[in-house]
């Protein structure tokens, strides 16, 4: 695992550009297995699916990357039900992926992993 997990969040106020696909290929092999996607909306995202035992284990884990969320004050896109959890991550201010997506998405990987 990269050392993105022991970065902190960094406030993205719309004043950097988005990264372009050479920085996600580079930053995209430092996490566990998220995937880029692009839409309209949000431009390019890292998403990626949980699956666990029952509802209580995603409802658990959910919590923890809520945490964790509030904590970088980085705040991803959650969908949860039984034995499973979908985490969508971007920085809304740039339409975007940037480091502290990436940062977020390597915290989440420690717990799903622990």
């Amino acid at each position: 695992m990269s050392d993105l997990a022991n970065k902190k969040c960094v406030p993205c106020e719309g004043n950097i550009p988005p990264f372009n696909a050479d920085e996600i290929h580079k930053y995209l092999k430092k996490v566990d297995g998220w995937e880029v996607l692009e839409d309209k909306i949000d431009g390019f995202h890292l998403i990626k699916s949980f699956k666990f035992d029952n509802f209580l284990k995603s409802q658990e884990f959910v919590n923890k990357v809520g945490e964790i969320a509030e904590s970088e004050g980085h705040h991803p896109d959650l969908w949860f039900g039984w034995g499973y959890a979908r985490i969508k991550i971007f920085t809304h201010a740039i339409k975007g992926l940037a480091e502290s997506d990436f940062i977020l998405a390597a915290k989440i990987d420690q717990i799903s992993n622990a």
